[in-house]
């Protein structure tokens, strides 16, 4: 509810209070003109006072204050003159199948009322229709407000989903746009890669060359990263086979780590390997994925960075102890050489996100002796 119809309902409120209280003091003053006794004048204020009351609560409690003038207005007219703007309240804030009984009971209580107080005129047959006229005015009132709210929230609901509409489709388009320009650019030059990469372990596989098989690895990789790309263009395009219902490729955890370091080697790196987690597959799957990811990326920038040294990686851990995973390398990254792999430290805001994530923490720098060290911790319950 916004400022300014929290201030309309406010000056409605006082109206009606106003009202109420105006309407109470003429059916006292006119009672004490007709010579009533004064318990029955201090009853008409006490009653008609209380009512007036209830007006601040006949938003919250439109049924509750709907019953109370109703049980009044059979011994005060101060009330059942309050029980109008009750009436008109219950029919706003609640549906005709819950405000039909309360309407019939305030008509009993109309029927009750000359019997409680018979030194009350009785109403001639027109006054009796002006009154149910101007009763059913105001129900009708109520009911045609009701409907007007209801048809601007159903309006605002409807306005809201297609405001969510039209951007989830301004986000698919541009996700599109994205892919295609990715499948057009990337896809296209990781190909020719891949292509170059198996002529030349032809070539230099005929000829008995060692290096063959540094090209071997190069073009296995190019596969591999046209086959990440094109599962990211499937996502990014929303394909339902490509993103919903093709079954998810398994994710690499620690088992598969002495093949990354295999490959790694072959690559040219020298990488020594020291774990100490002797049954990998009893690591937890987010532990053990984010494990690999981390390891994975401190490879890749132990190749840009400190190209030919040799590297460290070290796994520790054991059940209520936490996972540690730890990739050192000499040099220090941001000092690219001309003609390495391209990088702006993008992987390393990643691992720290992906570390959190999983629950843990990750460290990078500089160590005394001037190494650089990338280190995890992730959580490994009991």
């Amino acid at each position: 509810m916004t400022v300014r119809s929290v201030r309309a309902n406010r000056r409605v409120d006082v109206l009606f209070f106003a009202l109420g209280l105006c309407f109470t003091a003429l059916v006292v003053v006119d009672g004490a003109g007709q010579h009533l006794p004064l318990s029955t004048l201090g009853a008409e204020a006490a009653l008609g006072g209380l009512s007036c009351v209830g007006v601040w609560l006949r938003r919250r409690r439109p049924v509750g204050f709907a019953v109370v003038t109703g049980v009044f207005s059979v011994y005060s007219v101060a009330a059942a003159g309050l029980a109008l703007i009750a009436l008109f309240t219950l029919t706003v804030h609640r549906r005709f199948a819950v405000a039909a009984p309360i309407v019939a009971g305030h008509l009993v209580a109309a029927l009750l009322s000359p019997l409680v107080r018979p030194e009350l005129p009785l109403t001639q047959g027109s006054e009796a229709v002006l009154a149910a006229v101007c009763v059913a005015a105001i129900l009708a009132w109520g009911m045609y407000v009701r409907a007007r709210r209801q048809s601007l929230h159903d309006r605002a609901l409807r306005a809201e989903s297609e405001k969510e509409l039209l951007v989830t489709q301004a986000r698919q388009l541009e996700r599109n746009r994205i892919a295609r320009e990715m499948h057009d650019v990337l896809a296209h030059r990781i190909s020719l890669l891949s292509l170059h990469a198996g002529a030349l372990e032809l070539r230099l596989g005929a000829r008995g060359d060692e290096d063959a098989e540094v090209a071997g690895v190069v073009r296995d990789c190019a596969h591999q990263a046209l086959e990440d790309l094109r599962e990211v263009i499937g996502v990014l395009r929303g394909d339902v086979l490509a993103a919903d219902d093709a079954p998810d490729r398994p994710q690499p955890t620690l088992v598969d780590l002495p093949a990354l370091v295999d490959e790694s080697r072959r690559a040219g790196m020298r990488v020594q390997l020291d774990s100490a987690v002797a049954e990998p597959d009893a690591v937890p799957a987010v532990a053990s994925r984010s494990a690999y990811r981390i390891l994975q990326e401190g490879l890749t920038n132990a190749r840009k960075h400190a190209d030919g040294a040799r590297v460290s990686v070290t796994v520790r851990g054991a059940a209520g102890e936490g996972l540690t995973v730890e990739v050192c390398n000499p040099g220090q990254p941001g000092s690219t050489a001309p003609g390495d792999i391209p990088g702006a430290g993008a992987g390393l805001i990643g691992l720290v996100e992906r570390a959190t994530l999983a629950g843990g923490r990750l460290e990078h720098g500089r160590t005394e002796s001037g190494d650089f060290r990338l280190r995890a911790w992730l959580p490994w319950p009991t």
